[in-house]
């Protein structure tokens, strides 16, 4: 979902008389007597050339009305790149319900996809039934486009996708991986990693599906794909491109960023560098902070992205079930146990702060360069079943206490897989295409 900004555009046309024609011509007279207008005449013209493209551009993204069909007078809403057609007017894919689907879900199963983390395997690890597996996404009024990974392959032949975030886009991009590689023979595939990047390589297609590890986007003292937890954590103010310098070259980037800034304590800011031996750091509230990070993020893209050839996405806020007060549940529960939906179409859980959706809309309609925004907060808030819970690899032995009480070590950040974030890439698939 591209965010713009509605502005309205009147032209006022003056009566145009004999009498003031006679007048007008006097004063044209005199005006090419002055140098005053004549440097003033030279310099509009001069701008208008060095920047007549940025002003198109950004005129042609703040179209109110970008379905109407074009004028003589006005610019034709741009096609995006990948794009097949348009989504239905008024279809808002992301606003629906989940349906029960035994018969075309899960469009995988765990033991069929080897990429998958065992943080992710909840089959595996114990997980005794699979209706979370079950559940598809149906908008109101209009259908979800089926995902069709052949067209997706073949769209990405000679091209390079790449996933950048935390560990929750790390998810969907195991799950995009899950959803193409049975296409591909084995002796044309391979994942490898290499230090914050993992690439999978589709041999045949000379295509590539990466993860690229920055929970902040901007460079931080978290920023080890493996020794990441840090309780003192610290970003570094305008360092995008200490990550970016990787990500340069790509087709298809889509970024994420959220749970790693909601500490629920101000953010630490450095302004200068890690090496500094005397650093220089202020506390920002998380507001503040994160939309340090997505100016940084969309001058990084306007820069480094072709918006002729490229497409830019940004997954919202991915939500937990830590507190089942929440949703109606008894106090002091969390995702544990739970095998059943959110049935309140209205709900959103208290750890979604609607604040940094506000700075995600602010500061994506002063974008240039058109973001396709992926809204997956409300339909993953009502999926408190899908969460790993406890389901997963535990990287230390569980203690007497963290057994006796499951709740304590229940994972409700991140997603069993197959399951909700496949939903996620459908989304994904059908704004790649259909926009």
């Amino acid at each position: 979902m591209n965010i713009k900004r509605s502005l309205k555009f009147s032209k006022m046309k003056q009566p145009f008389t004999a009498s003031s024609s006679s007048s007008s011509s006097s004063l044209i007279r005199k005006a090419r007597l002055s140098p005053y207008l004549l440097t003033l005449l030279v310099f509009i013209v001069f701008v208008a050339i060095l920047y007549g493209e940025d002003f198109m551009c950004l005129l042609g993204q703040l179209d109110p009305n970008p379905d109407r069909p074009a004028t003589r007078t006005e610019k034709k809403w741009e096609k995006l790149p990948f794009s097949m057609g348009r989504t239905p007017e008024g279809c808002d894919l992301f606003s629906g319900r989940w349906v029960w689907d035994d018969s075309n879900r899960p469009l995988y199963e765990e033991s069929e996809c080897p990429y998958i983390q065992p943080q992710l395997t909840c089959q595996e690890h114990g997980r005794p039934e699979k209706d979370y597996q079950h559940w598809r996404w149906q908008p109101h009024g209009c259908d979800l486009p089926s995902f069709n990974a052949t067209l997706m392959l073949e769209t990405l032949r000679g091209k390079r996708m790449m996933f950048v975030g935390d560990s929750l886009n790390r998810g969907q991009y195991v799950s995009m991986v899950c959803l193409l590689h049975r296409l591909i023979p084995e002796d044309q595939k391979s994942m490898e990693t290499f230090g914050s990047l993992t690439v999978f390589t589709a041999k045949e297609y000379n295509a590539t599906i990466e993860f690229y590890w920055a929970p902040f986007l901007l460079e931080s003292n978290s920023d080890d794909a493996v020794i990441h937890r840090v309780s003192d954590r610290i970003v570094r103010r305008g360092s995008i491109n200490k990550h970016g310098k990787n990500w340069k070259g790509t087709d298809i980037i889509v970024f994420n960023t959220y749970l790693w800034w909601m500490t629920g304590l101000d953010i630490k800011i450095l302004q200068g560098s890690f090496e500094d031996e005397t650093k220089d750091i202020i506390e920002v509230s998380p507001e503040d902070a994160y939309r340090m990070a997505m100016k940084s993020m969309l001058r990084w893209v306007r820069k480094n992205m072709n918006r002729k050839k490229t497409r830019v996405f940004f997954t919202s806020m991915s939500p937990t079930h830590q507190k089942s007060a929440d949703w109606g549940g008894e106090p002091g529960h969390s995702c544990y146990n739970e095998t059943t939906l959110v049935d309140n179409a209205t709900y959103w859980g208290s750890d979604c702060k609607r604040s940094i959706m506000e700075v995600i809309g602010d500061e994506f309609s002063r974008s240039r360069f058109p973001i396709t925004f992926l809204n997956i907060t409300l339909l993953s808030n009502y999926r408190k079943d899908a969460h790993t819970s406890i389901y997963k690899k535990q990287w230390s032995p569980l203690t007497p206490e963290q057994i006796a009480n499951p709740v304590s070590y229940a994972d409700c950040v991140h997603w069993c897989l197959p399951g909700l974030q496949d939903t996620w890439n459908e989304l994904l698939f059908a704004k790649l295409f259909y926009p």
